[in-house]
């Protein structure tokens, strides 16, 4: 159950906005609405399905008490499963616009379910964007519609590039502990991806080191990740491309990376069904890497 304390405009527009938008949706990694109490009644309460075992930020970042281990199949099933209800949202006009490891909750069998559509917004089929002033979680704004206040699936596509970075690292968005260039976690993977360290950042307990297989598969969500965070919006992939990538690395039909490491430099793979847009000169030396496998 949701509860919204405050009587005033915006809690009165996100309590309908989030109505409106959950009964017109179906989708399994959706979370269902049940019902709700009138907008005119003393509390604002919606009533969902009951997802019991807690956000994939709770079980990453050990929030969660008794929380289990993630290992990398349970991380890659939660990606794929976000990214195609994402991509289903994107297919029905609409951007969540909060996609952030705390709107991701868990059943028992660590299905995914993305909920909180209360900043979502319907985006109609005639314009290439939304106006509106920046809102949503730090640490997951899409630096471009920061800038531009131009809304577009793209701003989903790059919060869902941290999300994969949270999976593979299981470091927070937001870390108020880090350096002052790394509270950002979008900001510290760019950095270590040009410096060509990013297997700094995965989570040790993975067993990256010691699976070969697993170390490709990692290094080419890291790549898929690196992607979806291009400050450029028009540099980015699709959902629909996002999830059709994660499929083919999960299903191993994804190309190897390279020995050494995923080359940014004209030599990265492309499928046909994928073809990558161009990296931007200012991020990547075409000699680095940006996913060494030593």
């Amino acid at each position: 159950m949701k509860r919204l304390f405050e009587r005033n405009y915006r809690p009165v527009e996100s309590f309908i906005n989030e109505i409106q938008i959950l009964t017109r949706l179906r989708h399994r990694n959706l979370v269902s609405l049940y019902g709700c109490t009138s907008r005119h009644s003393r509390d604002l309460m919606l009533v969902y399905e009951h997802i019991p075992n807690g956000t994939v930020s709770s079980h990453l970042h050990g929030d969660q008490r008794n929380s289990s281990f993630l290992p990398w199949h349970l991380r890659m099933k939660i990606a794929i499963q976000t990214a195609s209800a994402l991509a289903y949202l994107h297919a029905s006009d609409i951007i969540h616009r909060d996609v952030k490891t705390t709107n991701i909750l868990l059943d028992n069998s660590f299905d995914a379910k993305v909920t909180d559509f209360g900043l979502s917004r319907l985006f109609p089929d005639d314009v290439t964007h939304v106006s509106t002033a920046p809102r949503g979680t730090p640490g997951y704004v899409d630096p471009d519609y920061r800038l531009c206040y131009q809304l577009t699936t793209k701003s989903d596509v790059y919060s869902f590039g941290v999300v994969l970075v949270e999976l593979i690292s299981s470091l927070k968005a937001v870390d108020m502990d880090r350096n002052r260039e790394d509270i950002k976690l979008a900001n510290l993977a760019i950095r270590k991806i040009q410096k060509g360290a990013f297997y700094e950042l995965v989570d040790p307990s993975l067993g990256f080191h010691s699976d070969e297989k697993l170390k490709m598969m990692i290094g080419s969500v890291a790549e898929l990740a690196f992607r979806c965070l291009q400050e450029d919006k028009e540099l980015r992939p699709s959902m629909g491309e996002v999830l059709e990538v994660l499929e083919r690395i999960h299903s191993g039909r994804d190309e190897p990376p390279n020995q050494d490491g995923i080359v940014v430099n004209g030599a990265i793979r492309a499928s046909q069904s994928y073809v990558h847009p161009p990296l931007p000169n200012t991020l990547i030396n075409p000699q680095q890497r940006l996913f060494k496998t030593n």
